[in-house]
């Protein structure tokens, strides 16, 4: 959230400079408003890039002229998407000059800016913060909060020091054990503490702000019951199947010239149908077939049976592998989101075969599939290439994020994520 904050307001800055100056400038109102919009797009299309190139991620944790640098590539990329659009309506163009200063004013205002944001996330993250608990749990929990850049504002205590705190600089006590000791004097020094305005927090809450993900090894059936999060309104849904039907459908109708190009790629390439169909666990269980342009061999699991897809697959076709490294070969997933049986974004759909192993092995794994599922997801672009029990116990991490927070924005932000996974060739 404070990320979101300062490109706000380093957004709002560089307009109101520019829009000052077209003020003082004069013209007519038609004119103005077309500029102004044009300024927007301008700022917008440079954000995009900031999300694409990892911009945000810098803010706080890089080097000054590591994140300078990302800056002037994000903003270069910006103004390019923008000129390109300028191009094809050149009403919306505010001019060269505008559109460089607009980029250049958002660039200062983040540079200005980001001293201010890495000095209040590290107060508000770090300092002040007490992780109390068995020493085994409060270190692994100490490991996964800072183990980018570990810091020496957070501290490790145990319950018999929790009295002292009281009397020391302290935001935030983080609670690393799933119970805590069944005594008075633990329970009357965690009130003490609450009542002086100092935040207390389970290892889970902690651990889910740090990482994006739930903990799953923290996690009780109880708190999943009392958490806030995991109820979805019926106007995000009504929304987003709205947003599915007319994109799928838009999408099925422009690509449809490429994928008759893939499907007789695919046809030259090897034998067998360019299009396969595949049976997938999907929303409330429900099971349904996928549809694929079919990237490996047609016998690819004749003598082995249902096997995970690695990251090097001999069983990956010459132009399967450039399908599969593009996306290409999700292009038919298309007709099911048209469908409804699958969405955008949402946890990426199991065959029935690994769903049935990983149940017995995953705890919670069944709840993925109250969501529906999606062509990507936020597993899919914050974890990288997996294929095994232990990769589907992480993915699972951040599909229940998904489900407890689920909301446009992280819609938006996901299918961000997720054109610069494809653009660098990470993830599946």
């Amino acid at each position: 959230m404070m990320k979101v904050w300062l490109y706000s307001i380093a957004s709002f800055f560089s307009l109101a400079v520019l829009f000052g100056a077209q003020s003082y400038a004069g013209g007519t109102h038609l004119q103005f408003m077309g500029e102004s919009l044009g300024l927007i797009i301008v700022l917008l299309s440079c954000q995009i890039c900031f999300h694409l190139n990892g911009v945000d991620e810098l803010l706080i944790d890089s080097k000054p002229q590591i994140f300078l640098q990302k800056v002037l590539k994000s903003a270069g990329a910006g103004l390019f998407l923008a000129g390109v659009l300028f191009y094809a309506f050149p009403r919306l163009s505010p001019g060269y000059a505008a559109a460089v200063a607009s980029a250049c004013f958002l660039m200062f205002g983040l540079l200005v800016l980001r001293p201010i944001v890495r000095s209040i996330a590290a107060r508000q993250e770090l300092e002040g913060t007490v992780i109390v608990g068995s020493q085994a749990m409060a270190r692994k929990l100490y490991g996964q909060i800072v183990d980018r850049e570990p810091s020496d504002t957070l501290r490790i205590t145990d319950y018999a020091d929790l009295g002292r705190l009281a009397h020391q600089r302290v935001s935030r006590v983080v609670i690393a054990d799933s119970e805590i000791p069944q005594d008075d004097n633990t329970a009357l020094a965690l009130l003490d503490l609450k009542l002086r305005g100092v935040r207390i927090e389970t290892a889970a809450e902690s651990f889910e702000r740090a990482n994006r993900k739930i903990w799953i090894e923290q996690v009780s059936a109880g708190q999943l019951i009392f958490t806030d999060g995991f109820r979805v309104s019926g106007f995000y849904l009504a929304v987003k199947r709205t947003l599915d039907v007319a994109l799928s459908a838009a999408l099925l109708v422009v690509t449809a010239p490429l994928m008759a190009l893939v499907a007789i790629a695919i046809k030259l390439d090897t034998p067998g149908p360019a299009v396969f169909s595949q049976e997938r666990v999907g929303f409330m269980g429900r099971r349904f077939m996928v549809h694929k342009f079919r990237s490996m061999r047609q016998d690819a699991e004749r003598n082995t049976g249902p096997v995970w897809a690695q990251e090097h697959d001999n069983r990956v076709t010459r132009v399967g592998a450039f399908l599969r490294k593009c996306r290409l070969d999700e292009l038919p997933q298309l007709w099911n989101v048209f469908l409804g049986e699958m969405s955008f974004v949402g946890p990426r759909p199991e065959r029935p075969y690994f769903v049935d192993l990983l149940k017995e092995k995953i705890p919670y794994f069944e709840l993925r599939h109250y969501v529906k599922p999606g062509i990507t997801g936020w597993a899919q672009v914050m974890y990288p290439y997996g294929a095994s029990v232990e990769d589907s116990h992480h993915k699972l991490e951040f599909d229940l994020y998904y489900a407890k927070n689920n909301s446009l924005y992280l819609d938006i932000l996901t299918l961000l994520k997720t054109i610069g996974v494809v653009a660098r060739g990470e993830g599946r």
